[in-house]
């Protein structure tokens, strides 16, 4: 298979996708009634969650192979049923706005992003210090509200390694990337990682985290930039380097496929444009209204990742091992996690009446409003074994679902979803999907890295009490 067939293979239907947001309106179709639902109408979404989880590890070369069918039979466990008893007119309703207005914009942005991070090459071999290391980690916190943290883990994760190839301790190195870079870092913006973005499509304003909850995400950098750089001056001093280095580089340290850069800036200008402009002009399809800014946004940056994929070199391609295979997985897993998660949300909605009335009972406080330290562990908690994008779903609808309610009356109980999503999503290996990524290619590179449990022990002895200090400072009740 040719790179161009795959890239063609992958992207036309991103395409395809984006341009059905153009089709005249049909008939509208009623929301569901989540307090008439069985809780039993969960288990699908509960399903193909701890299958994410588990099947990884108990099963890899099966779930390698079939994974995308493994999702589409947990998204077809909800729909036949729901059609069959609900009729399919509200089941089609349903699943045309989870893919038109949540699923396709959301998977649209990770392309971009993806994309035109993967045609930035940091030429060039650096020699990791504990001052170049934690260098690296700081811009990394930075780079990933900017660019994802998909985005910031791809560009930053190789050359990282490649600075470190002459030292014997390189674990830690990896471990506080995926703490900071990964995950904590992208908390300030809907561009920074996937819970808040679909916070964004929700209504929630733009800057809203970085004014809410840039003390917690400084808080926590902060420590562990200095707990990492006093870690690695231990082992730095300890170790020694080896006397030649694995992968010498006579390159200057530069840049390669620079343009991209100005692409990174068109991505964040279409998604800050979507959230300002105000159009009346919408179109509506079986019920779902999608506004012209949106479209706008969506057909840009699929625009975006074209335009990297033709200007990049195959060369900088080859040299960052580009491929769309994680891609193609966060695509392919997370359609049947948004189609799933469509009557969990319409029971948590009932909120104290419905079937899940004691989950929304557990972060409520007696008096009856929302605990902020209950809703950052609860989401944080899920975020950590599940995934975050759903997770944080799940708790903004439980604390009700109004944007400007939570941006304003309830800025706490948002700030602790938003957090507890974004900062536990480092927990363990599947909390965020970079996390994983980062694994990948760091054992392909010959960091022998922790097991999944392994893993836990890091996140337990370092994060952990950190969340706890940051409860009592920045979310415990009044």
């Amino acid at each position: 298979m040719t790179a161009s067939y795959a890239r063609n293979r992958f992207l036309r239907p991103l395409v395809t996708a984006a341009l059905t947001t153009l089709l005249p309106a049909t008939a509208l179709a009623a929301d569901i009634d989540g307090g008439s639902l069985s809780a039993w109408w969960g288990l699908p979404f509960a399903g193909i969650l701890l299958s994410i989880a588990l099947m990884p590890l108990l099963a890899p070369l099966f779930w390698h192979h079939h994974y995308g069918k493994v999702a589409a039979g947990w998204a077809l466990a909800f729909l036949l049923p729901f059609a069959a008893m609900h009729g399919v007119s509200l089941a089609a309703a349903q699943l045309l706005h989870a893919l038109l207005a949540e699923y396709i914009p959301f998977i649209i942005l990770l392309t971009a992003l993806f994309a035109v991070a993967g045609g930035i090459h940091i030429r060039g071999n650096l020699h990791g210090t504990p001052g170049l290391n934690t260098g690296i980690l700081a811009i990394g916190a930075v780079l990933a509200s900017l660019m994802g943290t998909t985005g910031a883990s791809m560009l930053l994760i190789r050359p990282l390694i490649r600075a470190n190839d002459n030292r014997r301790h390189r674990v830690h190195v990896i471990v506080f990337f995926i703490f900071i870079v990964s995950n904590v870092g992208g908390s300030l913006t809907p561009l920074g990682d996937p819970p808040l973005f679909l916070g964004f499509l929700k209504g929630v304003e733009f800057f809203w985290t970085a004014r809410n909850i840039l003390p917690e995400t400084l808080f926590i950098i902060g420590i562990l930039l200095a707990l990492f750089h006093a870690l690695d001056r231990w082992y730095y001093g300890k170790e020694g380097v080896l006397p030649f280095d694995p992968t010498p580089d006579t390159r200057r340290v530069g840049f390669d496929g620079a343009a991209n850069f100005w692409l990174l800036g068109g991505i964040v200008c279409l998604v800050l444009l979507s959230g300002i402009w105000q159009s009346s002009i919408a179109f509506e399809i079986h019920g779902t209204v999608l506004g012209l800014p949106g479209l706008v946004r969506d057909c840009g940056l699929v625009a975006i990742a074209l335009i990297s994929l033709r200007i990049t070199k195959p060369r900088v391609h080859a040299d960052n091992q580009f491929a769309w295979a994680p891609m193609l997985e966060v695509a392919k897993l997370f359609a049947g996690i948004f189609l799933t998660i469509i009557p969990v949300i319409a029971m948590l909605k009932a909120g104290v009446h419905g079937p899940f009335g004691a989950v929304v009972a557990a972060v409520t406080r007696p008096d009856g409003q929302p605990d902020p330290a209950m809703y950052f562990w609860a989401t944080g908690a899920l975020s950590s074994f599940l995934d975050n994008a759903p997770t944080y779903l799940v708790f903004f609808n439980t604390a009700g679902g109004d944007p400007q309610a939570l941006m304003t009356t309830y800025a706490s109980t948002l700030a602790a979803i938003s957090a507890g999503a974004v900062f536990m999503g480092a927990n363990t290996y599947i909390g965020n999907a970079p996390n994983l990524m980062v694994r990948a290619i760091a054992e392909s590179r010959g960091v022998r890295m922790p097991s999944f449990f392994g893993y836990m022990m890091w996140s337990g002895a370092i994060l952990v009490p950190l969340f706890v200090l940051s409860t009592f400072i920045f979310f415990r009740s009044s």
